[in-house]
């Protein structure tokens, strides 16, 4: 199947993403970054923070980083479920940072706190069932990340929330999970288990029945009568706290799709990110999400990208096996060229001497028939090394370019299938990022793409310490 002409190197002006107007703008709210997990996501999202937060907005950063390497990148010893303000950011054009990672369990909590009266919220939060379940029932991470996002929005301290969403297996677990945590304790089994503590009198009494026999029956048999029964006086106790955890599932969903809100997907240029990162894309339309872009990581570039990979394994090759290979690229055109003789015409030091023949005679004593002097074989010795560091770069270079070749497949298949989505790319860094002058770095690079379209060379010149 042909595949259209690849646009060589970088993406063409129409269809790059230019972060800094996004930033800037004071209709953008709420900013998500999402994506499959080890992208640099956490990492985007608090750069995107402190570049928004020096151009005058006042911003937080919502992280759900595990590793928290985020804290200390901004200078803080914990983050916890509070915004704390990050010092040593250049506050001139009237901007904040503030950072803060989920904690899921306090986060559960403080929704029980602020619905429930005091006797309530207690036999609520010392409920077994409520314990494993803040704890971290399947999906309670996206759920409680959906609704701590809504509390800082309607607080209304911040005009730029960035979010770093959970690093969940699929990068859409954070879309659906909400939703399927909601459905489950919305669901009808529920229902039926807290039906009976709902009603009174005589049908409450048949129904009760309905409902310790499933107790004693199949279901007490699969989950246990005693969870059940947590069960049961949990969903009694949260359903007349503040009504249906699918309602508020359904109210943070529709934050997510309103105006000020951009989503922008995080991916790195391999194929299995990318094909996630297109999953992604596509299922934000259907679900009308506004798409930003893509913001693409980790992009390797190389100052030397004349010398193709074919080329560089074959002066490799030219170099360890001299002979085996064709040499017109190879040592004799080193041997013979006008920079291998010094100015009286003899070969220099470190250079084979070839033996001459005059007219009718035979060869002239060659060097080999007399003992090697020490300096000789220091130079022979020399040049070998030489020629096996050499052939070594080589390879590297050329491991390098296929590297690069194979980004630049994986980058035109995305755009080929989705030429509407706008691309920044980052340059790969040499190291981790761990203060905010790294974070400051990333940021420069995420907008570098949109301020001008440099040769890859100059652009990428950082990571090639990085091979």
């Amino acid at each position: 199947m042909s595949r259209p002409d690849p646009a060589h190197h970088h993406l063409s002006p129409a269809r790059l993403l230019d972060v800094d107007p996004l930033l800037e703008d004071p209709q953008t709210r709420i900013v998500v970054c999402c994506g499959s997990g080890g992208v640099g996501k956490t990492t985007t999202a608090a750069a995107l923070g402190l570049r928004a937060a020096e151009r005058g907005r006042k911003v937080v950063v919502l992280t759900i980083d595990p590793a928290r390497r985020l804290a200390q990148s901004m200078g803080i010893d914990s983050l916890d479920n509070t915004p704390r303000r990050v010092k040593g950011i250049d506050e001139t054009a009237g901007g904040e940072l503030h950072a803060m990672m989920l904690d899921m369990k306090r986060t559960f909590d403080e929704i029980v706190e602020a619905h429930a009266d005091r006797e309530r919220a207690a036999a609520i939060l010392g409920n077994p069932f409520y314990q494993s379940l803040s704890a971290g029932f399947a999906g309670t991470q996206e759920y409680m990340a959906m609704e701590k996002l809504g509390q800082l929005r309607a607080r209304d301290e911040w005009d730029l929330i960035v979010v770093d969403t959970p690093p969940s297996r699929s990068a859409l677990d954070f879309l659906d999970a909400p939703k399927r945590l909601g459905s489950f304790l919305d669901g009808r089994l529920i229902r039926l288990l807290t039906a009976p503590a709902k009603l009174g009198g005589r049908a409450g009494m048949k129904f009760l029945n309905v409902g310790m026999s499933m107790m004693t029956g199949t279901l007490g048999k699969l989950l246990g009568g005693q969870l059940l029964k947590d069960v049961q006086t949990f969903v009694s106790a949260m359903d007349t706290t503040f009504g249906g955890f699918r309602t508020r599932a359904d109210a943070t969903y529709k934050l997510l799709q309103a105006p000020g809100t951009a989503f922008l997907v995080v991916a790195a240029p391999e194929r299995d990110a990318l094909r996630e990162a297109a999953y992604f894309v596509e299922r934000l339309a259907a679900e009308d999400m506004p798409l930003a872009g893509l913001v693409l990581n980790r992009v390797h570039g190389s100052g030397a990208d004349g010398l193709s990979a074919e080329r560089a394994l074959a002066a490799a090759e030219n170099l360890e096996e001299p002979r085996i290979v064709d040499q017109e690229d190879g040592k004799a055109l080193l041997r013979n060229s006008p920079d291998a003789q010094d100015s009286s015409g003899s070969p220099t030091p470190g250079t084979p001497a070839l033996a001459s023949a005059p007219e009718g005679g035979s060869p002239t004593e060659h060097a080999e028939d007399t003992e090697p002097s020490g300096d000789a074989e220091h130079a022979e010795d020399t040049e070998r090394s030489v020629d096996r560091l050499t052939a070594g770069l080589l390879r590297l270079h050329a491991d390098r370019m296929q590297l690069l070749s194979r980004e630049q497949r994986t980058r035109d298949r995305f755009t080929a299938l989705h030429p509407e989505v706008a691309v920044t790319e980052v340059a790969a860094l040499p190291g981790d990022v761990h203060d905010l002058a790294g974070l400051r770095d990333i940021g420069d690079r995420l907008a570098a793409d949109a301020r001008e379209l440099p040769d890859p060379a100059d652009r990428t010149e950082a990571p090639e310490a990085s091979a």
